[in-house]
């Protein structure tokens, strides 16, 4: 247990059963009335954000998540199979934990945050950007180019992403998982 005094930013909380970690919190001290601490806090699972008021030094349930390094191995009707690369241990998480599931491949990395007490997965995150190759695309019509337009692109994942006219099958692009746009192109296939 600990006060709103304890508040920091990245620290995770239990509130009615479930996890959000502090995103932002101020202390508030009025001229009339008691002080108070606002919050924003943001749901670890669904990263839905919301404001909360707390008393001051009302007590509040912290919970320790541990963020581990995991390799993707393979999808089946159990889950995803994820590979801890520190312990080799295997863990098999459900499909709607993992944030961007469509931009992992087979091989590619991820962090899993663990429920440190229950050593239970919470959520996986996929790094901010990763690197797929183009496996399908229609072909660049020359002298579009100058519009600046896009066409779609179906990804190794199976991701489905925007992409500038010169892209082609084969060339290897960067791609934000968050906004899950187009960043660049890395290699030309």
């Amino acid at each position: 247990m600990a006060t709103t005094a304890d508040f920091r930013n990245g620290m995770t909380l239990v509130l009615e059963g479930e996890l959000y970690t502090i995103v932002e919190f101020m202390h508030v001290k009025p001229g009339k009335g008691g002080a108070f601490v606002r919050t924003t806090l943001k749901h670890v699972k669904t990263g839905r954000v919301v404001d909360r008021t707390f008393r001051a030094g009302e007590r509040v349930e912290t919970a320790r998540l541990e963020r581990r390094p995991h390799q993707f191995l393979y999808e089946d009707e159990l889950g995803l199979h994820f590979m801890n690369l520190e312990t080799y241990e295997q863990i098999v998480v459900p499909p709607e934990l993992v944030q961007g599931r469509e931009f992992l491949k087979e091989g590619g990395t991820a962090d899993v945050l663990v429920h440190a007490e229950t050593e239970t997965p919470v959520l996986v995150e996929l790094p901010v950007h990763v690197e797929l190759q183009v496996v399908e695309t229609d072909p660049g019509v020359r002298g579009d180019t100058a519009t600046g337009g896009t066409k779609p692109a179906r990804l190794e994942s199976g991701a489905v992403v925007q992409v500038p006219l010169f892209v082609e099958v084969g060339d290897v692009i960067r791609v934000n998982t968050e906004t899950r746009t187009y960043i660049e192109r890395v290699r030309q296939g």
